[in-house]
């Protein structure tokens, strides 16, 4: 069978975005959802959306498509579900935010699934099918699970699909990225609801004043809160860790300024790690390939993950990695 057939099951910014972009790099790519709304507007937009998940799942089956989940982690066990009567072998993944749980949930309730775990960073705060565009994932990290003991095979089947979204692949374990993305995606949309509820506390005045920074701050807080809640929650103790070094360093500033009335220390410190930040989403570095036969390639991927480093091609069995 081709190996280019995509099934997506959720049809929402994420998985929308992935359906077209997948479509436009030449996959045969299906869908289903259990949203009326994504379900008429993607179909108005000429895709093909099948009338059940169950129906998806089953062209999966018949046809070895790759699945991809792309719903809340909430119902995830729900999917796995019906993954498992009607497609209880086919080669897995995800989107979802959090990948230990998901990892977890598949070996629960479909066990027999090829899966490889995965997670682009890109998004927006609007949500359905209308939010989505080909080009969301232009640029992006896409984090892919190189635990040991992961199949090669379909490895490489989602890393195609993710290169071939426009994204570049990040190797990482579901533990590290739980611990990563902990940091850089759910406390700051945790963050953005304080700074957001601290803003409206002020008064009409205040959010009549608010500017460039309050907007860039609290962009996400305009998130659908069961979607946040779901990622976060679900990756609580990676988030309790993060939330307690941001307490720290709030509580250590609020300490400074009342006592010296200085934020030296904190704003030099925030300064310099966005500056950090900047230079590795600067020029690219040097380029080295990778042997996926190898025994060793998966260590190796995890390595060059951690250092920052990213998969931008496969030719055949090699990747294609810039540090």
């Amino acid at each position: 069978m081709r190996r280019d057939r995509l099934c997506v099951i959720g049809l929402g910014l994420i998985g929308g975005s992935v359906m077209r972009a997948a479509d436009s790099a030449g996959w045969t790519v299906w869908g289903a959802t259990i949203s009326p709304d994504d379900h008429a507007a993607a179909t108005a937009d000429g895709f093909a959306v099948e009338s059940t998940v169950d129906d998806a799942l089953r062209r999966a089956a018949a046809q070895d498509a790759l699945v991809l989940l792309a719903v809340p982690l909430s119902v995830v066990d729900d999917v796995l579900a019906l993954l498992a009567r009607h497609a209880p072998s086919c080669r897995l993944t995800d989107v979802v935010g959090v990948k230990e749980p998901v990892a977890g949930a598949v070996r629960r309730c479909a066990p027999g699934a090829r899966y490889v775990g995965g997670h682009p960073m890109a998004g927006s705060s609007a949500s359905g099918w209308p939010a989505g565009c080909a080009g969301l994932f232009d640029d992006a990290a896409w984090v892919l699970a190189a635990d040991d003991g992961i199949d090669r095979s379909v490895w490489t089947d989602v890393a195609k699909l993710a290169l071939d979204c426009g994204a570049s692949v990040v190797a990482a374990t579901a533990a590290e990225h739980d611990a990563a993305v902990a940091r850089v995606s759910h406390l700051p949309h945790l963050l953005a609801g304080v700074l957001a509820s601290v803003g409206a506390g002020g008064g009409p005045l205040a959010l009549a004043l608010g500017a460039g920074s309050f907007i860039d701050g609290t962009r996400v807080a305009g998130s659908r809160p069961e979607l946040v809640r779901a990622m976060c929650e679900g990756n609580r103790a990676a988030l309790i860790d993060a939330l307690d070094d941001a307490l720290g360093r709030l509580g250590a500033a609020r300490a400074s300024l009342a006592s010296t009335g200085s934020l030296e220390s904190t704003t030099r410190a925030g300064h310099l790690a966005r500056r950090a930040f900047d230079a590795a989403h600067g020029g690219d570095g040097a380029t080295l390939q990778v042997d996926l036969t190898a025994g060793t390639a998966f260590e190796r991927l995890r390595e060059i993950g951690r250092a920052g480093g990213r998969v931008t091609a496969l030719h055949g069995t090699r990747c294609e990695v810039v540090l």
